[in-house]
């Protein structure tokens, strides 16, 4: 049982940060209607940052934090309105799949960058770790939960309250009525790539801090398994993003804690697991949990 609790806790705890990362996406589909594929670039890029200035010595962890925050933001408000935005306009699905290719370039230049090394965060809690009723959790873990469930409260809020999350529902629902009422989709989808930009970049810290090593050039692949989160919600459904994230996190997390239980799937299969619930999602659902279902007229 003890067991059971503490994987329980790591779930919900990694199921935050792929929130963090499936609302990035989904922020992103909802504004501009494209798949952002670089997402997992943008997490990089926040993380390298962060490891680089933080290394350094000479700047406080939190302000690496911040500047790392800054530079995912940037980046991917670069790629947007530069790469991505005049492409959308003629074709989203050129620009979705044009994404892939930013997200190969950018990833090859850090991780030219890293090279052979594993790149330590440098943060304040390292691999310290709290016993609760018998239960050992990494300091890291619980920081993550805690500013996961902050800024998704945030963003709730921030999108159910703001002029800007307001207009950003406008332009999801009917683009054209939208318009028409003065929303500029253009800078709705530009705040969203930058909002997408901050929030993976606030993933890249806890993904790479205890347990995980570092920044290394796998890292990346992290930032892959939320996007079975996104589907697995919905990809236009921003609460069904914080379900997806919580889901494919509790699942990860179990069948890697189970592993010797369940070894004859194979060696390292939790990192699979975030595709096969979202298999089995799909040939349910296959709009996912709260996406919205498509009408076809026979």
């Amino acid at each position: 049982m003890a067991q059971l609790l503490q994987l329980l806790v790591s779930g919900v705890s990694l199921g935050a940060v792929y929130a963090l990362l499936a609302l990035g996406f989904v922020v992103v589909y909802k504004a501009s209607g494209v798949v952002n594929f670089a997402h997992p670039a943008l997490l990089m890029v926040g993380a390298y940052v962060t490891a680089r200035l933080s290394a350094a010595g000479d700047v406080p962890f939190w302000a690496a934090v911040l500047a790392g925050i800054g530079g995912g933001a940037a980046v991917s408000l670069v790629i947007q309105l530069l790469l991505v935005s005049p492409v959308a306009r003629r074709s989203v699905v050129a620009a979705s799949i044009m994404t892939i290719g930013v997200d190969v370039v950018v990833q090859t230049e850090i991780n030219r960058r890293i090279g052979a090394d594993i790149l330590p965060m440098g943060d304040p809690w390292q691999n310290s770790v709290i016993t609760v009723a018998g239960l050992t959790i990494p300091q890291t873990r619980i920081v993550a939960l805690v500013v996961g469930l902050m800024l998704i409260t945030a963003f709730f809020a921030w999108f159910k309250l703001s002029t800007w999350g307001i207009a950003m529902r406008a332009v999801a629902e009917d683009p054209e009525t939208a318009a028409l009422m003065g929303v500029r989709r253009s800078r709705v989808s530009a705040l969203a790539w930058g909002l997408a930009g901050l929030l993976a970049a606030v993933a890249g810290l806890f993904v790479t801090v205890f347990p995980a090593p570092g920044l290394e050039p796998v890292t990346a692949t992290v930032a892959l398994r939320a996007f079975p989160a996104a589907i697995i919600g919905g990809l236009d459904s921003t609460g069904g993003a914080v379900v997806g994230g919580l889901v494919v996190g509790m699942a990860e997390v179990l069948t890697q804690g189970y592993a010797s239980e369940l070894s004859f799937l194979g060696l390292g299969f939790h990192s699979a697991m975030p595709y096969v619930v979202m298999v089995l999602v799909l040939l349910a659902r296959p709009s996912g949990l709260f996406g919205t279902r498509e009408l076809h007229r026979v």
